[in-house]
C-alpha cells in the first residue's frame, strides 16, 4: 500500500512547551485514518503540522519531518500555498466565505488561474456532486453560502476543499458541531471521498472512528506535574478493527473501553 504522507520524529512546541513529541506515523493513500485520544493530546496540533498551518503562529516550532510527494514539507523550497492546495483542511466549525455558493467553490480554482466560465461551471458542479450537495443547491447557486444549514455548510466547505483537487484532505472534527442526521451524511461522504482522496480525520467520537476509518492512531498525554507540562505522544497505530477490538497497548485498551477519557 502506498504511503500518502508520513511524519517522522515530528515534534511541535509553542514557546518553551512541547505539545507533540516524536510522532512517527505513515498515512496510507486512499484510506481514512482516524486520530483519536483525550483532550489536550495534540490531535489537532498534529493535523495542522501536516500542511504547515503552524507557520501562522509565531511561537510555534516544528522539528522532525513530514514527507509528502517525496519531500519534507518543512524544506525551505516548499511553497506553503501550493502545499495547502495539495493538502486541504476542513475545520470543526463550518466556515463558508461570505460569498455565493458558486463563488465559495470557485474561489480556489480562480486563485489558481482558472477564469473560463465553462470550466468553472464544471468544477463547481463536480465538486458539489462529490460533496453530495449538488441536488440540494443546484437551483440556488447565487445564494449566500452563509444561508445554508450547518450540515450543508460543512459539505460546502468540503466541496470548496476538493475543488482544487488535493491529494490529502485533513478533517478536524468535521461533524462535532452537527446534528445526528447531518453527521451521518458527512460520514457517508467521507467513505465515498476516499476513492479519490486520502483522508485524515480527528474525532472525539470513537463510534465515528469505527464507522468511517480504515486505520486509527491513538494519541495520549505525558503529564509532568513538576514542570506543569502536557505532551502529546502516539501510543498505537493500526487497523481500526484491531485498535478497538484487540489493542496491543494497555493505554489504548483503557481509552477505547472508556476507563480513561
Amino acid at each position: 500500500m502506498t504511503t500518502a504522507i508520513e511524519s517522522r520524529r515530528l515534534r511541535v512546541s509553542f514557546g518553551s512547551k512541547d505539545v507533540l513529541h516524536g510522532i512517527d506515523l505513515a498515512v496510507r493513500a486512499n484510506e481514512v485514518t482516524a486520530v483519536i485520544g483525550p483532550s489536550g493530546c495534540g490531535k489537532s496540533t498534529f493535523l495542522r503540522a501536516l500542511n504547515l498551518m503552524h507557520d501562522l503562529t509565531p511561537s510555534a516550532k516544528v522539528t522532525g519531518e513530514v514527507i509528502f510527494a517525496g519531500k519534507n514539507v518543512y524544506d525551505a523550497s516548499v511553497d506553503p500555498v501550493d502545499l495547502r492546495r495539495r493538502i486541504g483542511m476542513v475545520f470543526q466549525k463550518p466556515n463558508p466565505f461570505p460569498k455565493s455558493i458558486y463563488d465559495n467553490v470557485a474561489y480556489g480554482p480562480r486563485i489558481n488561474g482558472i477564469r473560463n466560465k465553462g470550466r468553472l461551471d464544471e468544477i463547481v458542479e463536480r465538486s458539489l456532486r462529490s460533496a453530495a450537495l449538488w441536488d440540494e443547491v443546484k437551483n440556488r447557486l447565487k445564494q449566500s453560502g452563509l444561508a445554508l444549514s450547518g450540515g450543508q455548510a460543512q459539505r460546502l466547505c468540503i466541496a470548496r476543499t476538493i475543488a482544487v483537487e488535493p491529494d490529502v484532505v485533513l478533517m478536524d472534527e468535521p461533524a462535532s458541531a452537527l446534528d445526528p442526521i447531518a453527521t451521518l451524511a458527512i460520514e457517508d461522504l467521507i467513505r465515498e471521498l476516499k476513492q479519490n482522496y486520502t483522508i485524515v480525520i480527528v474525532t472525539h467520537n470513537m463510534q465515528q472512528a469505527t464507522r468511517v476509518s480504515d486505520r486509527t492512531a491513538f494519541f495520549s498525554v505525558l503529564t509532568d506535574s513538576k514542570n506543569d507540562t502536557r505532551t502529546g505522544i502516539l501510543v498505537e497505530y493500526g487497523p481500526t478493527q484491531q485498535i478497538f477490538e484487540d489493542p496491543h497497548d494497555n493505554r489504548t485498551q483503557a481509552y477505547v473501553t472508556g476507563r480513561i477519557g
